[in-house]
């Protein structure tokens, strides 16, 4: 039987566009654009994460200190960036505006930013780090002991003769500062508004009394600082993630490499690092290289 040679021809064409279909979805991109905010694990993760592109054969670009939340979020809508990392806090009320839950359950807030994030701008999470970066209010240890303070409810009766040094986002921010005062009913009696490390250094020489200090930042051991607990859940869970397009989800080679540093950083870890640049002052690119071949990720 004879087959029709324009029947051959059309089988041919389908084979060959597949061909080149599934090889353009597959291929690595040529470069990977990655952004960061502003401070010490950022630098560091965004490293971390083009030490381990470069070592899978892909050049790779890193702009810290992009900016704040929005500004490389919609770089990384726009293309302007591959990929940055995001806290799940973050996403869930300044990217996504979604309203606060009555309790705040860190994996369904992890669902609703990994969902939000999709249905809203395309956006997918390519890998959960394993560590949060909360924001909590931390003052002098000092202080808290002589005033026997231990949770956040407790500074009522002081906080109008406090002064608090915090950075510019959680100062204004529907899941910062605002979130505190209406939670528990009161204000700091002043607020001064500073980037993180002139936040710390602001404390360690007493021109503020608290600041809104990070979870993973090693400068609160440093400086002899105590966390009060915010027992009434005013602050959201802050779960690091790196977060991409998802045409670039959808490039299983590429994912793969995200997916290297899935749970492979806890809060003490990432503590450890940010030691790393703010007190021993090593390069960010070092302390991110140095990591991933302790952990074998990387060759040396």
């Amino acid at each position: 039987m004879k087959v029709n040679k324009w029947i051959i021809l059309i089988v041919l064409v389908i084979i060959i566009v597949a061909i080149f279909f599934f090889t353009d979805v597959f291929k690595k991109p040529e470069k990977v654009v990655l952004g960061s905010k502003l401070f010490n694990e950022q630098y560091i993760l965004a490293h971390m994460i083009a030490h381990l592109m470069r070592d899978n054969g892909l050049q790779t670009d890193v702009k810290e200190s992009l900016g704040g939340t929005m500004i490389n979020y919609e770089a990384l809508k726009k293309g302007n960036i591959d990929a940055y990392v995001e806290y799940t806090g973050t996403a869930y009320n300044v990217i996504l505006k979604l309203p606060p839950l009555e309790q705040w359950d860190p994996d369904e807030v992890y669902q609703k930013v990994e969902q939000g994030l999709m249905e809203q701008d395309n956006i997918a999470i390519a890998a959960r780090l394993g560590f949060r970066d909360d924001y909590a209010i931390a003052l002098h240890k000092d202080w808290v002991d002589e005033h026997n303070i231990v949770r956040l409810s407790e500074l009522e009766p002081y906080a109008e003769d406090l002064s608090l040094g915090t950075d510019p986002e959680f100062a204004s921010r529907p899941d910062g500062l605002p979130q505190i005062d209406k939670v528990y009913g009161f204000t700091f009696g002043k607020v001064r508004q500073m980037q993180p490390t002139l936040m710390y250094e602001a404390i360690k020489n007493n021109q503020v009394d608290a600041i809104g200090a990070y979870t993973t930042d090693s400068r609160v051991d440093l400086y002899n600082l105590s966390i009060v607990e915010d027992d009434k859940g005013a602050l959201p869970p802050y779960d690091a993630v790196i977060i991409i397009r998802k045409e670039m989800a959808e490039n299983e080679e590429l994912l793969k490499i995200f997916k290297i540093l899935e749970d492979q950083i806890d809060t003490e870890t990432m503590r450890r690092l940010n030691k790393l640049y703010d007190i021993d002052k090593k390069e960010a690119s070092d302390i991110a290289k140095e990591y991933l071949i302790e952990k074998g990720f990387i060759t040396p």
